[in-house]
């Protein structure tokens, strides 16, 4: 574990080399599972309740959790929290934390390049557990086999669901705590909000009632998320995605907000199309 943390380390802070490292890894089977929603909602407990139900089933298990960024020192902000205490020594178990340096996503600028890290050190199963910003965390989608949208019985969040785009990225979704009231209501008005979804999907997208405090419902979340990867996403489309991201990060690796600004203070030209124009050569 200690060098897969050191590996983690020289493409989390883009050393001298990580890039070489990167090409040399080799193909992986392991599956990514996506954990997303509203902040709130409970993510670090479901997480950690389904690598309980992985364990059990004797899946070495990796688990990426992504934490807002320190405004100072840009590390993760909650990366010293007692997380998942219960894995930290399990011989088949890697519990990893990271801040979202300012990415818009809710996830690290580098996690997709980490995850495959994880999936080439032998594990089988690789959890990413957004940092819950709401609006701007539908990444996942593009690097998850599966994406879980965790909600709570709450009208707060149906709003805040359809707001963020959750809606449409979601391949399970949990309502959890759904031992507070009107949990019922809550399930079957999610339905209710889906069902145009159904026309378009061969299947109904599944809703499953967990209390992951007490990892209530989480036997059935774990089966429904190994029934999904056995169907697994259009390879061929993911391919697509996480080329793209990177592509799109190598061609805007030099360029920053703080980079325009001087570039536009120090410019003549105040047309912002023609000052684009000079970036896009």
């Amino acid at each position: 574990m200690a060098s897969l943390a050191r590996a983690v380390s020289l493409v989390e802070n883009e050393q001298p080399g990580y890039e070489t490292f990167l090409q040399s890894l080799p193909g992986s089977s392991a599956k990514i599972t996506g954990i997303t929603g509203p902040p709130g909602a409970g993510k670090s407990t479901i997480t950690d309740a389904l690598v309980a139900a992985m364990i059990a089933q004797e899946q070495k298990v990796a688990v990426l959790c992504v934490d807002p960024s320190s405004p100072f020192h840009h590390g993760a902000l909650l990366g010293d929290r007692i997380r998942m205490n219960e894995w930290y020594n399990h011989p088949h178990v890697f519990i990893r934390s990271l801040a979202t340096r300012g990415s818009l996503g809710g996830l690290h600028p580098r996690i997709m390049e980490i995850a495959e890290v994880v999936k080439a050190a032998g594990f089988d199963q690789v959890i990413i557990e957004t940092v819950g910003v709401g609006q701007s965390e539908i990444e996942i989608a593009s690097l998850a086999d599966t994406t879980v949208v965790v909600l709570v019985p709450e009208a707060g969040d149906e709003i805040q669901t359809m707001k963020a785009g959750l809606m449409e990225i979601a391949d399970i979704f949990v309502v959890n705590k759904s031992d507070r009231p009107d949990a019922d209501h809550f399930v079957k008005h999610l339905r209710s909000m889906l069902a145009p979804a159904f026309h378009r999907t061969s299947s109904e997208i599944p809703i499953i009632k967990t209390i992951a405090t007490e990892r209530t419902g989480v036997d059935a979340l774990w089966e429904k998320i190994q029934a999904h990867q056995q169907q697994a996403k259009d390879k061929s489309w993911l391919f697509a995605e996480r080329a793209y991201h990177l592509i799109r990060q190598q061609r805007m690796k030099d360029i920053d907000k703080e980079v325009l600004k001087k570039a536009w203070e120090a410019s003549a030209e105040k047309n912002l199309y023609k000052f684009v124009q000079q970036f896009l050569h």
